[in-house]
Formats: structure tokens, C-alpha cells, sequence
């Protein structure tokens, strides 16, 4: 029988439902040991100290589990020992490359199967694209400084329609970008790793990474959905920002590590680069003496464009799939290549 450990807090109704895959597992849920929720699908929850007595339910629970739905966010460094049986973790999140690399769970977790939360997060995050490049055409920045100023002075805005967007990464997110800016008109060129691949219907071109400096001088709106991976880490600095046409709106939903970011304040300070709409960045949180948090021409969401309700439900769709996958032996969906880091 398999045992799964659910390691971050899920409403009970979505427990039920992972119970109804079978008989042939246990499922341990004990939420009053696992850290509250600060908001809808917070999956590492408040800061709480468990007692001596709480600290050894959840110990004996790790050593009994096979099944991680989440990473244990009280035993991080010491996982790969306290949870010697687990043989899969299903994350929460898509982004887990670099965590499993700076955690060594690959070498120290041998035997053990990492699947991603890849596509639960594609529309939010799309919608949060939609938002940021709306937001820009019309000048909804401006907006808020003139409200802010009391001052009424008419202004003109542009179309999305016909305005060129260029995407870094094309998987389930950049999938979803794409038919939301085509619903809007706009020509789309994406860059991906493997351009062989192709994109979907109406991308106008896919290329390659080695291509990205040819398409940046025709971008309106380059957006970032990439992973972070050695190969990406950087990609967009001083000389690609130079290359960008002037007034053309970055919009990062990638990793904070994508971008050079001194070089991106200077080209928004410059006016070069018209906005910027990030929710990662370099460092998280943002430290407070980051000059983004004052520029007029940023708006800095604070690692929440993928958050949603609807998380949780999403998650536990792709989880009880790959479950039910576990049982009969087949292949998972989204396994983590810790080389390629995703």
C-alpha cells in the first residue's frame, strides 16, 4: 500500500478526493501540524512552531510516507533523511529546477520521481500578461499617477491589434499567451530551445535562442515565460535591452534571474524600455531600497500573478492523474529532468 503524505494545506473536500482513487492507498492528512494558510493555495503557509509531542506525529509521518504531495517546508534540509521512503514528490509549483539542484535532491533522493505542477498556473499567468500589456497600450500607469495628482489632462492610448509581441518560452504558459494575444490581433514570434517544434496556429515565427537578438528590434512587448536554467540565467541584459525599440514593455513571469537587472532600471530610468510588469525578480522579496518600487513605469507584483482560488483544485486534478498513473505503472506527467532543470 502506499502512503501519501499531504505536506501543505489543501481544503478537506480536495483530500476526499485524492482518498477516492483507490484502496490501495492511505492518505495522511493532519493540517492542524502543517503551517496556515495566509491566502487561497499558500503553500508555504505561516511561520508555527509545533510541540515536542506534535513534532513526532509529523516525523513518524514522513518516515511512513512513499507519496509527497508538496515539499515539507519544515524539513527542507534534512528531507532526503527524515522521509527515507518517499519514492515521489508531486510540487506544487512549476518552477522547482533550481531548488532541487541547490538541494541536492537528485544525488541524495537516488530512487526518488519529481513531477512539476506544469500548466496548473497557465491561465493566471496569462491573464496576468493580458493584464500587464493592456495595462501598457492603455496607460493605466499614468492613470494612477494622475489620479494620484488629482489632475485631469486628456491623453491618447494605443491598440493591442497589430502590436508585435515576442515570447521567451513556449510551453503550457507561453501556450496560453499565445491564444490570448491572438484573440487581441496581435503578431506573435516566439523563441523557444527547440524551434523544430514549431508553435501553435497564428505564431507567426518560432526561433531559436541563438535568433533572439534578430527579433528584439521588433517587439512591442517581450515576454518572459522561460524557466531559469544556466542556459537562461542572464538572457536579457544591457546589450538585448539596447536592442529592444524604444517605449517597448517588458513583461517577466519567468524567474527574476532571466534578466540583468541594474541593466533593466537603467533603460526604464532612460525611458528606452516604456514599463516594465515583473512578478520575480533577482532577489525575493524585493528588497525595499530597490529602485523598481519608485520608478513610474514599473509595477511590481510580488511573486503572485501565478496565485489563484482555483489553485488547489488544478493541483489536485494533475496530482489524483498522476496518481492513478503511480498505480498502474505508467509513465507521470511533468517529471523533472534535474539536468535540464524542468
Amino acid at each position: 500500500m502506499e502512503t501519501v503524505l499531504i505536506a501543505s494545506w489543501i481544503e478537506p473536500h480536495l483530500v476526499e478526493r485524492i482518498r477516492e482513487v483507490g484502496e490501495e492507498i492511505r492518505v495522511v492528512y493532519e493540517p492542524e501540524l502543517l503551517r496556515p494558510p495566509r491566502y487561497p493555495a499558500d503553500h508555504k503557509g505561516r511561520a508555527r512552531e509545533r510541540s515536542e509531542a506534535e513534532e513526532r506525529r509529523w516525523r513518524d509521518s514522513l518516515a511512513s510516507a512513499t507519496i509527497l504531495f508538496d515539499f515539507d517546508q519544515t524539513h527542507l534540509e534534512d528531507l532526503p533523511d527524515v522521509a527515507p521512503s518517499v519514492r515521489w514528490i508531486q510540487a506544487t509549483s512549476s518552477g522547482i529546477g533550481q531548488f532541487v539542484r541547490r538541494m541536492r535532491y537528485a544525488e541524495r533522493m537516488p530512487d526518488t520521481v519529481f513531477t512539476t505542477a506544469r500548466g496548473v498556473h497557465a491561465r493566471p499567468l496569462a491573464e496576468f500578461v493580458a493584464m500587464a500589456m493592456t495595462m501598457h497600450a492603455r496607460r493605466a500607469l499614468h492613470m494612477v499617477r494622475q489620479q494620484g495628482e488629482r489632475s485631469w489632462e486628456r491623453f491618447a492610448g494605443r491598440d493591442l491589434e497589430g502590436q508585435t509581441l515576442l515570447l521567451v518560452g513556449l510551453g503550457a504558459v507561453g501556450e496560453e499567451v499565445v491564444r490570448i494575444a491572438l484573440a487581441h490581433g496581435m503578431r506573435v514570434a516566439a523563441v523557444r530551445r527547440r524551434p523544430e517544434l514549431g508553435g501553435p496556429s497564428g505564431v507567426e515565427r518560432v526561433l531559436g535562442p541563438e535568433a533572439l537578438a534578430e527579433a528584439l528590434p521588433e517587439a512591442d512587448f517581450l515576454v518572459l515565460v522561460t524557466p531559469h536554467t544556466d542556459e537562461t540565467e542572464r538572457m536579457i541584459g544591457r546589450r538585448e535591452l539596447t536592442a529592444l525599440p524604444e517605449g517597448c514593455a517588458v513583461v517577466n513571469i519567468g524567474r527574476g534571474a532571466l534578466i540583468d537587472e541594474p541593466a533593466l532600471i537603467d533603460a526604464l530610468t532612460s525611458g528606452h524600455v516604456g514599463g516594465a510588469y515583473l512578478d520575480v525578480f533577482e532577489e525575493e522579496p524585493l528588497p525595499t531600497n530597490s529602485p523598481l518600487w519608485e520608478l513610474p513605469n514599473v509595477l511590481v507584483s510580488p511573486h503572485s500573478a501565478s496565485t489563484s482560488d482555483r489553485e488547489n483544485e488544478r493541483i489536485v486534478d494533475l496530482f489524483t492523474d498522476n496518481l492513478r498513473r503511480w498505480l498502474r505503472g505508467v509513465e507521470l506527467r511533468n517529471v523533472l529532468d534535474p539536468e535540464r532543470l524542468y
